[in-house]
């Protein structure tokens, strides 16, 4: 992740540090600029060629952007480039003296939320959270989506369910049955499919089990894929495609895809994975062998690399020992197989370092 750090004062040029050492104990890496007439003084890079040109060149490739300094001035910085909550990057204000930590933009699913609450704790300042359903102590469902790596599906159904949660409405759960549940519910929310409001954590892409549907789409799918050498990216689409269709899974659920790594430089697998966005994993033989299970074997794929089966192991592998939801489909030289990580629904879990 990153993050960068803008400040406007000698004062706020120093907090600003403080700030980015924190940031970087959570997994941040930080990049500090003040305005050029404190740079030399404070040993942090200039503002170039002004504070506007600094955001526009960082807006879009930090996860979070952290102005020391009055509010409105981080307001008419980022305002040209806002375009949606759900790509937005978390953007907090501190005032030059550490008092006040104040999310902008993107509170709940960019995370300036929460992060704005431990920065303030770590500065010892009072973050100030103005979101209805954070100022009411209610649930909100689009930050937990976040926090836990779940596609939320539809913004006008989480304002919906949020609204219902700030008008004391009860809103439903709904979870695939091969998820766990631990720990209590959040307050209103009830395992109730009978109500007008609710959230499903689903692996299916049209579940809709409320009339109004916070379908969130857990990202745990993993593709173990085996093909001949050169084979074309086009062939691999022509299997892998339909058949997450007919799974009736989104290939926003996926995570990765996986081989052995004697394919680690196969064009099409890397074409496939760089076109969908999927990281792509690749393991040795003994790996693969390592894996528990039992898996469709091929005496000649054996043979070729060592290892049974490539599809079926990998995708276990790369799902850290999941389910099988497709076992070894074929076709063109292409072998596909579909495994899920075991998914555990806890409400109760946060998402950043408070000490």
């Amino acid at each position: 992740m990153r993050a960068a750090i803008f400040s406007f004062s000698a004062r706020g040029a120093e907090l600003s540090k403080k700030v980015a050492e924190y940031l970087h104990s959570i997994g941040y890496e930080t990049e500090l600029q003040t305005v050029e007439k404190y740079a030399e003084q404070t040993g942090i890079a200039p503002m170039l060629p002004d504070h506007n040109g600094a955001c526009a060149a960082v807006f879009n490739k930090c996860q979070a952007l952290v102005y020391v300094g009055a509010v409105g001035i981080a307001v008419r910085t980022i305002a040209p480039f806002i375009k949606s909550k759900l790509t937005d990057p978390a953007v907090i204000s501190v005032d030059e003296r550490g008092s006040f930590v104040i999310p902008l933009l993107a509170g709940h699913i960019g995370g300036a939320n929460e992060l704005s609450r431990c920065l303030a704790a770590a500065l010892g300042a009072t973050a100030c959270v103005t979101t209805a359903t954070d100022v009411n102590g209610l649930f909100a469902v689009d930050e937990w989506a976040a926090r836990n790596r779940m596609v939320l599906c539809s913004l006008a159904a989480a304002k919906d369910f949020a609204a219902a949660l700030v008008g004391d409405e009860k809103v439903g759960l709904y979870y695939d049955k091969e998820f766990q549940l631990i720990g209590p519910l959040p307050k209103l929310v009830v395992e109730d499919s009978s109500l007008p409001v609710g959230m499903a954590v689903t692996l299916q892409k049209h579940l809709q089990p409320f009339a109004t549907t916070v379908r969130l789409l857990p990202k745990i799918v993993h593709l173990g894929i085996g093909c001949r050498r050169n084979t074309p990216l086009e062939n691999i689409e022509a299997l892998v495609l339909p058949e997450l269709e007919k799974l009736q899974l989104d290939k926003r659920s996926v995570v990765a895809i996986a081989s052995v790594d004697l394919k680690k430089d196969e064009q099409g697998l890397l074409a496939f994975a760089k076109k969908y966005n999927f990281a792509a994993n690749f393991y040795s033989a003994d790996e693969l062998n390592s894996v528990a299970g039992d898996f469709t074997p091929s005496a000649f794929v054996q043979s070729v690399v060592g290892v049974s089966n490539v599809c079926e192991r990998s995708a276990v592998k790369d799902s850290k020992g999941g389910r099988l939801l497709l076992r070894k489909t074929s076709l063109n030289g292409v072998t596909l197989a579909v495994a899920a990580e075991n998914l555990v629904l806890d409400f109760t879990r946060t998402g950043l370092k408070t000490d």
